[in-house]
């Protein structure tokens, strides 16, 4: 990235010559298997890309803090003595959001100028939010000198997300665009928050990434729905056996326990986060042990859980998954992030990238109307400031 461009940017959004500015950096994620398992105590497993939002900032001497993007309007000025929620603010409701959770916190972040851009697509499910966050506490915590660690970062900012935007999500998001490292994908334990790096060894394979290019919000989808349907179950379980998250039973814990769950549609939520917390511990290891074609297949098994018993993908997800299938040279595909459209990630063969990606363009363009976008995708690191 030219950070020249940023600098311009910064210049053309606030009327000056952009002196004195620090930079900084936070990236997307993709989720390669474990997804919804966040909230319910379970393993996931994301890795950081080399897409993400770029920023300048410079510290004021006032209170002001003001907010403006090359990519999305308004542009916006608060005061942090006086931060709520406002709808017309838009984007900008999530860097509010982590000003709003330091102050809380205690923290004491003065004012700032803050200029954003991004080189990943919005509302893809490659998690553009966790991203904006993470990126304004390392901003807020560099020029005032805060001290927040690197995990509670990634908590503040979930806690933000939580409770000023309202968006019920779990931790995976903002730790992966906070702690991710560049060549690996982030084994999270969800319920404890210990972790390890795996070293993303995928040999002639890529990661490409298809966007659904439908249009989505999360604070107005089924999101929270959900994560309300798999606490109902878990309320259920609770009264038959000692488990503070439906991940902590084993497969078959579950189906000895199941019929306690008072309703059908809870049931097939808690199933899918049971069993898809399996998958994600046998798709580690598969990587680790050099066997792709389990872990492609392993991909595969998780979207036909999140459309049949999680009831989070779409037409379009299931589209491009399915067409992915098709192709000769992938291994997996499945949907990635909260569903409700956004992306696919699939495991292709280097060979085979450019007839995939013309294959499943084609076939997703006559049976949906929609033109998906596709990315290969490289892993990078968490957020932090670009020190020239």
């Amino acid at each position: 990235m030219d950070l020249q461009s940023i600098k311009d940017g910064f210049a053309r959004a606030f009327g000056d010559t952009g002196e004195g500015l620090r930079f900084f950096y936070a990236p997307g994620r993709v989720n390669l298997i474990g997804e919804h398992l966040d909230y319910n105590g379970g393993y996931v497993f994301p890795c950081a890309l080399n897409l993400g939002i770029y920023s300048a900032a410079r510290k004021r001497g006032d209170s002001l803090i003001r907010l403006a993007s090359g990519n999305m309007e308004p542009k916006v000025t608060v005061d942090s003595a006086h931060i709520f929620y406002d709808t017309k603010d838009g984007w900008a409701n999530y860097p509010k959001a982590v000003i709003h959770e330091l102050l809380r916190m205690g923290y004491t972040p003065g004012g700032f100028d803050l200029y954003v851009w991004g080189d990943m697509p919005n509302n893809a499910g490659l998690s553009s939010s966790a991203a904006i966050e993470l990126l304004t506490c390392a901003v807020s915590d560099r020029l005032f000198d805060l001290g927040v660690g690197s995990i509670e970062r990634a908590k503040l900012c979930q806690r933000a997300e939580n409770g000023f935007v309202g968006v019920n999500c779990g931790i995976m998001d903002q730790f992966a665009s906070g702690m991710g490292k560049k060549d690996n994908a982030i084994l999270l334990d969800c319920s404890t928050l210990e972790y390890q790096y795996v070293p993303l060894k995928l040999g002639d394979y890529r990661l490409i990434i298809s966007n659904t290019n439908k249009k989505r919000g999360l604070t107005d989808s089924k999101y929270n729905e959900r994560r309300e349907e798999c606490e109902r179950a878990l309320h259920d379980l609770q009264k038959v056996c000692d488990i503070k998250n439906l991940c902590d039973l084993s497969a078959d814990d579950f189906e000895k326990y199941k019929n306690a769950i008072g309703d059908s549609v809870a049931c097939n939520r808690a199933a899918h986060a049971v069993y898809e917390n399996a998958r994600t511990k046998a798709a580690v290891k598969a990587l680790n042990t050099g066997n792709l074609r389990e872990f492609g297949k392993l991909m595969n098994l998780s979207h036909v859980s999140l459309r049949d018993l999680y009831g989070v993908s779409c037409t379009e997800l299931d589209v491009l998954a399915e067409a992915a299938w098709n192709v000769e040279g992938v291994l997996g595909s499945r949907m990635t992030g909260a569903g409700f459209g956004g992306c696919t990630v699939s495991v292709v063969h280097k060979d085979a990238a450019d007839s995939f990606i013309k294959n499943v363009g084609e076939t997703y363009k006559t049976r949906t109307g929609l033109t998906a976008d596709f990315y290969i995708a490289e892993t990078g690191d968490g957020a932090g400031e670009i020190i020239k």
